[in-house]
């Protein structure tokens, strides 16, 4: 990579964010250091997209006359073994061979009656010899399958996987680019899917959840949990296979029929990716995988993170490179995921992993020997893949600290993310709901967390996820309405001021985060009709209960629960955004914040959008301005009667523009707005 084309990519950076220049170096460094790579992968791997097809050659393959084939990365052993139900766990019988100086073993099964030398669905283990003479059995690195038989061992069995008849997708990946704002996501976990108090199954997700979310009108999914974890209650944040979608709710190929049925109904797939750390189980981790500690991970304390108490990838490593990016291509040609949110991505970007650090937003704080480069470009790589193997699949960084460039593109000098989250948007909400009334919020400072994001970089805001809904945290509704919820949701119960309050705040927060908070937007499973309780898997605390490990969409099918109310509106503030498509417009021009009134407007995508947070106040012929002449009408009001209102707007009313203007807009209109209640007007 010449010094001309660096200069040239700098310069358009600097040219999107001027304050980058004193840092003009290390951005040049991270260009330099992925070019680097690129030029090494090129030279000796036929390019990014040849050498992340590592799946297709380590672990286990089938060859068309039936031979199978094992190769395992381990560069510490003197000698190996392939062991398993097929030789009855014979250490010695299935020796391996060593193929190359980097430590590829290998080992080729020639088929038996003219069937695989293994069965589908047996147990296999590599066993290892050390230098020092110790033998130790691991699961295979890239095996596809594990599984747990918790009545015998906590411990998972590696599984040879070879099912007779291969899962064949039906439906193209959908059409849609949310790459470019617009995205609406259902982030779900399979486990808890599930009203009863057990696991879920992917079968029963395709059955009942999938309709439920295509009803609400969501364009993409978020799984997570999903590649394996040996402890259910680490939401999947501790991977133990990382080739091996969870055995706990199904097999392999229901989980590639509920993503093929989701395409069917125009829904994209992403993953939840862990990258950022690994499990540190030996037995069936990638820990001590070939008995020393820095073949995948750091060696001492570099590799070992404090918090989390897990491992830390060595994004430095050719091989381990090539593990972790074929680990991304897999799941987008194997499973047809179409894009990924990167767990963790602060603890990557930076050597103290975000530990005991709070982000100014002062620029130093983004460089500087605190910043890890090798983690840097480990991201922009598998960015740089990603999109290599198409531009419209979605990548999304969850990243608490606000890094530069995070969501720039990686070819001049950006990180290469679509989207970032807004994970101070929930925070805040959730400190005013715990210190303040409403009579004493700032309308000003709620502006300004929903608006303040780093210009043409994505953001997706939310008002809750799945950090919020864990025992410990309350969701928004629990903040609302607390113990409330209980005895107070029910249609026949006594007029309740309390349940009044948080069924229109709620909407109204939502309703206000989606429209002015990003360009993309994420809601919880069960947050979008106000699930009653938090979520709290089985564990010795709770007497491994999984009485909180579920979600209760039963409630929104009880005709005489508010429930019902709540879901409704979020399936109109999905559709509404279809029809509208803010999310896809630049950021909102907002023309009034009243903290007397409490009275705050913005216009977006044509719409102009009204909320009255004042409790008791309403606003006859409430002057506003907006910027487009003509006759505008109600398009959703969180007043209606099927959202649980008060039924106190006419939508049939048709408000009309005087050009007159006003708080810096061209025109003016007189709306009335009820108390607690936000609408959206739009021309007609």
């Amino acid at each position: 990579m010449t010094g001309h084309t660096q200069d040239s990519k700098v310069s358009d950076i600097l040219k999107i964010d001027p304050y980058l220049e004193p840092h003009r170096h290390e951005i040049e460094r991270r260009i330099a250091l992925m070019g680097n790579w690129l030029n090494v992968l090129d030279e000796t791997e036929g390019g990014i997209e040849k050498f992340a097809l590592g799946y297709e050659y380590y672990g286990f393959q089938v060859e068309d006359d039936g031979t199978i084939v094992y190769r395992e990365w381990a560069p510490n052993p003197v000698k190996a073994a392939l062991m398993g139900d097929f030789n009855n766990w014979n250490r010695e019988s299935h020796p391996m061979t060593q193929i190359n100086q980097f430590g590829t073993w290998e080992i080729r099964l020639p088929p038996v009656d003219g069937r695989p030398a293994i069965s589908h669905h047996s147990k296999v283990k590599i066993v290892m010899t050390l230098p020092g003479g110790e033998v130790i059995d691991r699961i295979p690195a890239w095996i596809r399958r594990v599984e747990q038989d918790t009545k015998v061992s906590p411990v998972y069995d590696g599984i040879f996987w070879n099912p007779p008849e291969p899962y064949v997708f039906k439906n193209p990946r959908p059409s849609i680019d949310l790459s470019k704002g617009g995205i609406k996501i259902y982030e779900a976990h399979v486990g808890i899917s599930t009203p009863e108090p057990r696991i879920g199954t992917y079968k029963e997700f395709t059955k009942n959840l999938l309709p439920h979310i295509h009803k609400l009108g969501y364009n993409a999914i978020q799984l997570m949990a999903i590649m394996e974890h040996a402890y259910y209650g680490s939401f999947g944040y501790q991977v133990s296979s990382f080739f091996s979608a969870s055995s706990r709710y199904g097999p392999p190929e229901d989980l590639m029929e509920l993503i093929d049925v989701a395409h069917g109904m125009g829904i994209v797939v992403l993953l939840d990716v862990v990258h950022s750390h690994a499990s540190k189980n030996v037995l069936d981790g990638l820990n001590m995988f070939d008995g020393t500690e820095y073949q995948y991970f750091h060696a001492g304390g570099k590799g070992s993170h404090d918090l989390w108490d897990s491992r830390l990838f060595n994004y430095g490593s050719h091989e381990v490179l090539r593990f972790l990016l074929s680990n991304l291509r897999f799941y987008i040609d194997v499973y047809q995921f179409d894009g990924f949110r990167f767990d963790g991505v602060t603890s990557m970007l930076y050597t103290h992993h975000g530990i005991g650090t709070g982000f100014s937003g002062g620029y130093h704080e983004y460089f500087g020997h605190s910043v890890d480069d090798q983690a840097i470009c480990y991201l922009m790589l598998a960015n740089r893949l990603i999109k290599k193997l198409n531009p419209k699949y979605v990548s999304i960084a969850e990243d608490v600290s606000g890094m530069p460039t995070l969501c720039l593109p990686a070819s001049i000098g950006g990180i290469g993310f679509d989207y970032r989250l807004a994970m101070a948007i929930p925070d805040t909400w959730i400190n005013l709901l715990k210190e303040k009334s409403d009579d004493e919020w700032d309308l000003g400072h709620i502006v300004y967390i929903l608006t303040n994001r780093r210009h043409m970089e994505l953001t997706i805001a939310y008002c809750e996820s799945h950090d919020q809904a864990l025992v410990g945290d309350k969701t928004l509704a629990f903040w609302l309405m607390d113990k409330l919820m209980y005895t107070h949701m029910s249609v026949l119960a006594e007029p309740c001021l309390e349940i009044d309050r948080g069924v229109m705040l709620h909407k109204m927060i939502r309703f206000l985060t989606h429209t002015l908070g990003g360009e993309g937007y994420l809601n919880f499973e069960g947050n979008e009709f106000g699930h009653p309780e938090w979520l709290d898997f089985p564990r010795e605390g709770n007497g491994e209960s999984y009485h909180y490990a579920r979600r209760q969409f039963n409630l929104i099918d009880d005709h005489l629960l508010l429930y019902q109310y709540l879901n409704n509106f979020d399936a109109a503030l999905q559709h509404t955004e279809s029809k509208y498509q803010w999310l896809k417009a630049p950021q909102a021009y907002v023309s009034l914040k009243h903290n007397g009134d409490k009275v705050l407007a913005f216009e977006r995508a044509g719409v102009l959008f009204v909320f009255n947070f004042n409790p008791n106040q309403s606003f006859s012929d409430y002057r506003l301005g907006v910027e487009a002449a003509g006759t505008y009408k109600v398009v959703l009001s969180t007043d209606d009667e099927e959202f649980h209102g008060h039924n106190r707007l006419d939508k049939s009313t048709e408000y009309f523009t005087k050009p007159e203007p006003w708080n810096d807009r061209s025109n003016s209109i007189y709306v009335y707005i009820p108390a607690r209640c936000a609408i959206a007007l739009a021309l007609y």
